[in-house]
């Protein structure tokens, strides 16, 4: 392997190790992403590079670490991790606009409905929702319909942190895609949702995928 190949390949492994590594960790951002000529030169020497799938793939990643970092310094005001802050807004979402709500539970979330909304195993999810309890942002009280259930309620605590993150929250994520116009975001929508369906023959989908930093949407549930 050459040395052009060698930095192409070092730099995608990067990559992948940010992508695997616990959250606690900082981020592995790279400084200088590899120009086309230099991917175009890599595929000489690895047919199955294609220099485009690799600078949008690489390009796709970066953006993706510089939000997760402009939240990450957002969240760490407030003491929380991506995880329990998509546990919060779950909740949140709920309480506001019914969102994710069976109408039979109005007055709370099951652990078991949290984790499928998120996306995460019940372990996962019980886990979250320890520390948010710990912390006095959440409660767990019994389901007045079926006692051997909980269910799992933001506490006043929690909603006057989420007042006052979410404003942050969303501004940052104004700025973040400021450099784009309306007409640019929807499409940049529509591309994304091309790439993230599931693609099982690629990769089947993991048990437990880590929860989203969630920037949801509630101005279609509003209309």
């Amino acid at each position: 392997m050459d040395q052009t190949l060698a930095i192409v390949v070092s730099q995608l492994t990067i990559h992948r190790l940010y992508l695997r590594v616990p959250t606690s960790m900082p981020a592995l951002l790279l400084k200088d992403l590899p120009r086309f000529e230099c991917l175009l030169e890599c595929a000489r020497h690895q047919p199955e590079l294609k220099p485009s799938a690799v600078s949008a793939y690489l390009h796709l990643l970066r953006a993706g670490d510089e939000a997760l970092a402009a939240a990450d310094r957002n969240f760490s005001h407030f003491e929380l991790s991506h995880g329990r802050f998509g546990v919060l807004m779950l909740l949140w979402r709920k309480a506001q606009y019914g969102e994710d709500c069976p109408a039979d539970r109005p007055e709370g979330s099951t652990p078991a409905d949290l984790a499928a909304a998120a996306g995460v195993s019940r372990a996962t999810m019980t886990g979250l929702i320890d520390t948010l309890e710990r912390d006095g942002l959440v409660t767990r009280q019994p389901d007045q319909q079926d006692r051997r259930m909980m269910l799992v309620q933001m506490t006043p605590m929690g909603s006057d942190l989420m007042a006052r993150l979410l404003p942050l929250h969303f501004q940052t994520v104004a700025e973040l895609l400021s450099p784009l116009n309306e007409s640019e975001r929807q499409t940049l929508v529509q591309l994304l949702a091309r790439i993230s369906r599931p693609r099982p023959d690629i990769l089947p989908p993991p048990a437990a995928a880590p929860i989203p930093s969630l920037i949801l949407s509630v101005s279609e549930k509003k209309s």
